[in-house]
């Protein structure tokens, strides 16, 4: 990976490559937990973490809100008139940060990368001009592509949704973005495609056709798979679970809901879960909780880092500031053998009233060391094995004898029933579950002890 890129113009002038400089720096421009290099539990943390930019809120989100237009200002469009231009100068923005910040990974939509045109081929004739680009940058930096993606959400004709819109030239619209969309993934090497369902689902049943909406959308996945494989994408495919906003309810409601689609259309084989922390808080779920339910399906796939506001109920993509839900989330990554294609994502924005340029940086950074702590903590919890000694005891009944049988289907319910006939009530279901002293064990791993 290149030092770090600079083009024509210089758009984070007066910083630096980011560095390690270790917990005593008081340089809000370094690292004080993430050691690229540093090797946890036989790889290095980069390679553990395999950290992206997400393209849209870094250098597409100007910091409006529903009460105010944007407060942010990016020099890569002020005083640009062409679209297009302005599309190239940030690109050149965008893969300047990339490699001052030392990420490897980037992702995007089709839209915040290229400006869509005034007919379907005119559209895709500037992605392909600014993928051309990407590409190239790509080459001389090293940064690579986690995954591309397409917004069938924001423009005004996606209201009532893409693949589930009751009118069939909407569909078919949505269907030239992702098609052009697929293949920008493809020639930059992505090595996954996300599909979010911004808008897939309903605001209130008195209008709404569910089964035909949900067999459109199931319909319209296994189309856009078939088309991917058959250009020779052999990446994997990514639905990230999100229950409301801005529709009421929406069909990726959370991980298990995704589950059961995914299976019901016959696309459990291809496709995987992207986590998105606030996603889980707004579905009324731990993080932790999603990522593990993935895991233990089978369904783990990738993360979009960020965090909600429990006091404010709306998707607010704040940067992760919380060290126990890093390690959390990194304890059930590790369990699993880590990631395979996926990454943590930044889907993460700068506040409204941080307006310095150099405010981007330290978002990422605070990020970034989050989960150098997180995955630090999350080896500790292995390696100590004290928890997972204590899950290993307090199940070990299912390992032996009739609890053996029961596992491996070797009784049947008459059967089962006589064992509990036999061994009658006394003290059996009293053992102790110790949450509190498994929450004390893992305070002393975040503190370090």
């Amino acid at each position: 990976m290149a030092d770090y890129f600079v083009g024509a113009k210089e758009y984070f002038p007066g910083i630096q490559k980011i560095k390690y400089e270790g917990p005593k720096s008081k340089n809000p421009l370094s690292f004080k937990y993430y050691d690229p290099d540093k090797v946890i539990g036989g790889k290095k943390m980069k390679d553990h973490l395999r950290f992206a930019i997400a393209y849209w809120h870094s250098f597409c989100g100007d910091g409006g809100d529903p009460f105010g237009p944007g407060t942010h200002v990016f020099p890569w469009s002020a005083g640009v008139n062409c679209k297009m231009e302005a599309a190239n100068n940030k690109m050149d923005a965008a893969f300047e940060f990339f490699t001052k910040i030392g990420a490897e990974f980037w992702a995007f939509h089709d839209r915040d990368i290229s400006p869509e045109g005034e007919n379907p081929a005119e559209s895709e004739k500037n992605l392909q001009t600014i993928v051309a680009k990407a590409k190239k940058l790509q080459g001389e930096t090293g940064v690579k592509l986690l995954w591309g993606t397409a917004n069938v959400f924001s423009h005004p004709r996606f209201m009532n949704g893409a693949a589930t819109n009751p009118e069939f030239g909407v569909v078919a619209l949505a269907a030239t973005q992702v098609k052009a969309a697929i293949d920008a993934t493809i020639e930059l090497g992505g090595s996954g495609y996300t599909f979010w369902g911004g808008r897939e689902g309903y605001m209130s049943l008195l209008n709404t056709d569910l089964k035909r909406e949900k067999d459109n959308l199931g319909r319209f996945l296994i189309m856009a798979r078939d088309y991917a494989r058959k250009q020779g994408f052999k990446g994997v495919f990514y639905i990230e679970p999100k229950p409301m906003e801005p529709s009421k309810h929406q069909y990726d409601f959370d991980t298990e809901t995704v589950i059961g689609f995914l299976r019901h259309y016959g696309l459990d084989k291809d496709f995987r879960m992207n986590i998105e922390a606030n996603h889980a808080e707004l579905a009324g779920h731990d993080f932790a909780h999603e990522l593990e339910t993935a895991a233990v399906s089978g369904f783990f796939g990738s993360v979009d880092a960020n965090r909600g506001d429990p006091m404010n109920g709306w998707d607010t993509d704040q940067f992760p500031m919380s060290y126990y839900e890093s390690a959390m989330a990194m304890y059930t990554i590790l369990k699993i053998g880590g990631f395979k294609e996926g990454g943590l994502n930044f889907d993460s924005k700068i506040r409204r009233n941080s307006v310095d340029p150099a405010d981007l940086f330290v978002a990422h950074i605070g990020g970034m060391d989050v989960f150098a702590v997180g995955l630090e903590i999350a080896q500790r919890m292995i390696d100590d094995g004290t928890i997972s000694n204590f899950v290993k005891d307090r199940y070990a009944s299912f390992t032996s004898g009739d609890g053996a049988k029961f596992s491996s289907g070797g009784l049947t319910l008459e059967q089962l029933a006589d064992i509990g006939t036999k061994a009658g009530y006394g003290r059996t279901g009293f053992t102790s579950g110790k949450q509190e002293y498994l929450e004390n064990v893992l305070n002393s791993y975040l503190l370090g002890l």
